[in-house]
């Protein structure tokens, strides 16, 4: 009797919730690295990405540049470390023919945006542009290859034009176009969402094309170590997947992608608002986001079926949060907010991504500047860094650092009678031997306090990074940009092997372990 008191007088004081959000953080069980590459960005030739985004031209006096290249931006993007950065698109991407983007830009021809906005682009950013920015930034290009309305050989000639060091047709031309040393490009996708604006392809039609494509890519045993990317499944169509691992040689390709958005309605101006969300919105996105964790289960369980040495990589080219513009915006430039609700979207999904590195090696945030869930907006030469932002440069310690399992019990995040988990963990070790956890809680309105035990780590100095906010939609703006930004975290206690967080609602936190 006295214990089912106690019990009880636990429950409703709150130390009930403590009991549950308890786990294991084992640290002499690492095994696998959480590859940079996980962190990869992406800007496509859409809304103001790339124009008035990342390029003002060559004549702009008005905004710091580097042959029309924005600086601050550059400067940014460094600081975030993104390791490879995905271009031209996207959709745009199977609409490009690079030839039109070199050369003279005075004698380059337009051609027609029919994807986002019915823009005529004017092709004067174009392959020296992007990967001499890339070169700036210091990360790795990654080139969209055109499969939908391209040809084997404009392909192959594009492959030679930024690779081949040495006398050919395509470095020659290369080097009239005042280049001479190959950009030596690795990562390639071939074609871009080949079941919907990338051709409208069946499985088995596009695994053929992408065999040939890929033959002509490289040489019989890709001496050239190209990283070449099959147009991979939309969300949960895992007969995508079978069917490309099961007819495409595996040493023809490096990964096969997969796209996956968090979003509620994919009708026009039915996804939700980015900043004036409801709480009801709010968990049906969370729930979206969550559902990524089941996609890279149930693909990784048939890649394994057919590549049980996990040869091939899973790679999620495309995710984030996908909302209705913001007022007033051309609906086609996917020109949208980002709140603190995008903030423990990235974190719980790169925690997922984190858990399942042995598979997932390399993914894209979509997209970069000004487009979807953005890091950075521009207006005029105005910048500002979303909590995205924050959360990506929080979380990039755990970069090419050995991921440590956590076995953990989670509270629910509790809504209208539905469920989500409320608290999602992640750990690494990095080459220092210093371990770095990030915590994510997405309840809106309670904090949870954590228990974890430290297996194989005695540590002894604890400090931390939070992104948090009294409200989740809560964002930056030209006219308040640090409204949202990430401060010191003292929540957090370490004593012996037993590690003890009290978690905000609705925030993040990476903590460091010595």
């Amino acid at each position: 009797m006295k214990k089912t008191v106690i019990s009880l007088l636990l429950a409703v004081s709150g130390f009930g919730v403590f009991a549950q959000n308890q786990g294991t953080l084992n640290a002499d069980q690492g095994k696998f690295t959480i590859s940079k590459h996980i962190y990869g960005h992406f800007a496509e030739h859409l809304g103001t990405c790339i124009y008035g985004g990342f390029y003002v031209g060559e004549d702009n006096t008005k905004i710091p540049n580097k042959d029309g290249v924005r600086m601050d931006v550059v400067d940014a993007l460094k600081k975030l470390k993104i390791p490879n950065l995905r271009w031209p698109g996207g959709c745009f991407a199977d609409t490009y023919h690079w030839k039109d983007g070199i050369g003279p830009k005075v004698n380059r021809p337009t051609m027609v945006n029919t994807w986002w906005g019915g823009v005529t682009e004017n092709n004067s950013f174009g392959t020296h542009d992007f990967l001499n920015m890339c070169e700036l930034i210091g990360t790795e290009p990654y080139l969209a290859g055109n499969v939908g309305s391209g040809t084997v050989k404009e392909l192959s000639d594009w492959v030679q034009y930024v690779n081949f060091d040495g006398t050919s047709p395509m470095s020659k031309l290369r080097t009239e176009n005042g280049r001479q040393k190959p950009w030596n490009v690795k990562i390639w996708g071939v074609g871009n969402e080949a079941w919907g604006c990338g051709g409208n392809m069946r499985p088995e039609y596009y695994a053929n094309i992408y065999r040939q494509y890929a033959t002509f890519m490289t040489d019989w045993t890709n001496d050239s170590k190209l990283f070449r990317i099959a147009s991979g499944a939309n969300s949960s169509d895992y007969n995508w997947t079978e069917v490309l691992m099961r007819d495409i040689p595996h040493h023809m390709m490096g990964g096969v992608a997969l796209h996956h958005y968090a979003v509620l309605n994919w009708g026009e101006g039915k996804k939700s608002s980015a900043t004036e969300f409801t709480d009801e919105e709010y968990f049906k996105t969370m729930k979206s986001a969550l559902f990524m964790d089941e996609l890279i289960q149930k693909h990784s369980a048939i890649m394994d079926k057919y590549d049980p040495e996990k040869k091939v990589a899973l790679i999620v080219d495309e995710w984030g949060g996908w909302y209705n513009v913001e007022p007033g915006t051309n609906p086609g430039f996917l020109y949208q907010q980002n709140t603190m609700r995008d903030a423990v979207l990235a974190g719980s999904t790169l925690n997922i991504f984190h858990k399942y590195c042995e598979r997932v090696r390399m993914a894209n945030l979509a997209q970069s500047v000004n487009v979807l869930q953005a890091v950075i907006l521009t207006k005029g030469d105005k910048m500002l860094l979303t909590p995205t932002y924050h959360v990506l440069e929080m979380f990039n310690v755990h970069q090419d650092a050995t991921m440590l399992p956590v076995e953990f019990k989670t509270n629910d995040f509790e809504l209208n009678g539905q469920k989500l988990p409320a608290v999602s963990v992640s750990a690494s070790k990095d080459k220092n031997g210093i371990v770095h956890v990030s915590l994510v809680n997405i309840d809106l309105k309670n904090k949870q306090d954590i228990t974890l035990n430290l297996k194989g780590l005695k540590s002894s100095s604890i400090s931390g990074k939070i992104l948090a906010s009294d409200n989740v939609r809560s964002h930056n703006t030209f006219e308040n940009p640090a409204k949202v930004t990430p401060a010191a975290f003292k929540g957090a206690t370490v004593n012996g092997d037993v590690l003890k967080v009290s978690l905000p609602a609705t925030s993040v936190v990476v903590l460091e372990l010595k």
